[in-house]
């Protein structure tokens, strides 16, 4: 018969054959609503839908055009008769059995829906003497399902949207049924986010539009695609981070080169592991954070052409160079325990992570050391005062020594301004003299001015001579007489003379004295 495609689905094609009820044909991507078709009547499903063929099929009307289509395995015409044990009566010109194997109903209690009807089917034994005829409708079921599933196959087509059923689940994915096909929903295409089961996004029975990402003709193969339906979340990140923003998200994985961060679901950005602490060295990602935990930091950077946004937690926590140097700045004296020797120098724990050197010649000024451990221990609690900071290096350096009392110490604890005290000249230059009061302990008197003597006779005076030779004799023993000598008359380098003291900078550790 004659009849009209009124519609297309995957499931198959619906044509108006002039009854109450629609017919309905496999899917076949050549047919559209409004084309005339011819089919024939195949009988019905378990639904009780009529189901239709455009294969021309005819009853034969004797023993020589069954034996014909026997001989072709033509697809032949019959009408179901009756239910009998086994199977069912078909009238296909001749009495035929069809068992209820071979009927293509799923349960035995269906076979009396076929009664009446008029179906498709194939001679699979003829005895024409003992007159045998068994005919068999389940294989051209098969053979249109085949058919109907390839039509569909071939009518998919790469980024098209389609709608399908998840058949079953698996650690890796989802099946979808297309309509008879299968496609792969594999788990990295059903959402952005990372970690997430299959389970957690989609359950059997499902009914849910995907993508086909990619159709493999050859090995029959389809895969789906999800979350490629929903917005990437790297699109928008360049507008909604920057550098020097401070975020909070959760600890997606931990690696030993850092640990990702989700900042939401499907973007996540890097804390390497140099970005985790501004003192410790080699540190390890599994000791600073936990998987599952929230933590504070500072995007650093963000590159959305290779997804990547870098993120520092150091940054988040603070510097603590910056309150060490305001706890401890140059000068200042410290209190700090001892946190490890090395043959060069103690550590000692400055606080907030930080640590200060003190070197070997820093430790004492009472002898050399050929080691701290000779005079200090792990753990010992020492007063050091700060004599180096480099924040661009990371560097506090401090000396025990320096807080030592030296002779200069102890001498301006013994004198004050105005006492007379005795010292050598040790060196006189630029008006100065260089007085050595002690072991170690040295002042500076202002140079005399040199007495002028003159021999005169414009006053009559007499010039006594003797006096004249004597002075002559002791500058040529002493040197004196050298016009080159920097040393004023009287003074030489290495006479012990008394001196008063004239002023005293504690803090600078400078003594001025004058010559008595």
């Amino acid at each position: 018969m004659e009849g009209t495609v009124v519609s297309v689905t995957p499931d198959g094609v619906f044509v108006d054959i002039g009854r109450k009820m629609d017919g309905m044909l496999p899917p076949d991507p050549r047919l559209t609503p409004g084309v005339k078709v011819v089919v024939s009547i195949r009988g019905r499903d378990e639904d009780g839908t009529i189901l239709l063929s455009t294969l021309k099929v005819e009853i034969p009307k004797d023993w020589s055009g069954l034996e014909a289509a026997f001989a072709n395995k033509s697809t032949i015409s019959g009408t179901v008769t009756e239910a009998v044990k086994g199977g069912l009566r078909v009238d296909v010109g001749m009495r035929a059995f069809m068992p209820a194997s071979r009927s293509g109903v799923r349960d035995v209690s269906d076979l009396a829906k076929l009664v009446g009807q008029t179906i498709e089917c194939r001679i699979t034994k003829l005895d024409k003497e003992a007159e045998d005829l068994v005919v068999d409708r389940r294989v051209i079921l098969e053979e249109l399902e085949k058919q109907a599933k390839q039509a569909a196959f071939e009518g998919l087509q790469e980024g098209a949207v389609v709608r399908g059923t998840i058949r079953s689940l698996t650690d890796f994915g989802a099946f979808v049924d297309l309509g008879g096909i299968d496609g792969l929903l594999h788990i990295s295409d059903m959402m952005y986010a990372r970690g997430a089961k299959p389970a957690d996004v989609v359950k059997a029975g499902d009914v849910l539009d995907v993508k086909i990402l990619k159709i493999s003709r050859e090995k029959r193969k389809i895969s789906l695609g999800l979350k490629q339906l929903q917005p990437d979340p790297w699109e928008a990140a360049a507008s909604k981070y920057e550098a020097g923003q401070r975020i909070q998200g959760k600890v997606a994985r931990v690696a030993d080169f850092g640990a990702f961060i989700e900042l939401e679901p499907g973007l996540e950005g890097l804390i390497h592991v140099s970005e985790m602490s501004w003192t410790r060295r080699n540190v390890r990602a599994q000791d600073v954070v936990k998987e599952g935990e929230l933590v504070d930091a500072v995007i650093l950077g963000v590159n959305v052409a290779d997804k990547r946004i870098a993120l520092g937690l150091k940054q988040a926590l603070g510097d603590p160079w910056e309150e060490a140097v305001s706890k401890h700045p140059l000068g200042a004296t410290a209190e700090a325990p001892i946190t490890s020797l090395a043959q060069f120098g103690a550590f000692v724990d400055m606080g907030g992570g930080i640590e200060g050197m003190i070197h070997i010649g820093d430790i004492t000024n009472e002898k050399r050391l050929n080691h701290p451990n000779e005079m200090l221990k792990m753990g010992q609690v020492v007063k050091a005062v700060v004599t180096e900071i480099d924040k661009s290096k990371r560097r506090m350096r401090l000396s025990m020594k320096a807080l030592e009392p030296t002779s200069v110490d102890e001498f301006l604890a013994e004198n004050k301004v105005g006492d007379v005290v005795t010292g050598r000249v040790v060196g006189v230059s630029g008006g100065r003299i260089k007085v050595e009061l002690g072991e170690g302990v040295t002042a500076y008197a202002p140079q005399p001015e040199a007495k002028k003597e003159t021999a005169s006779t414009s006053g009559g005076a007499k010039v006594d001579l003797s006096s004249m030779s004597a002075m002559l004799a002791s500058k040529w023993k002493t040197g004196g007489g050298d016009s080159k000598s920097s040393e004023p008359e009287g003074i030489r380098t290495g006479q012990v003379r008394s001196f008063k003291i004239s002023a005293i900078d504690v803090e600078k550790k400078r003594i001025d004295v004058e010559l008595q």
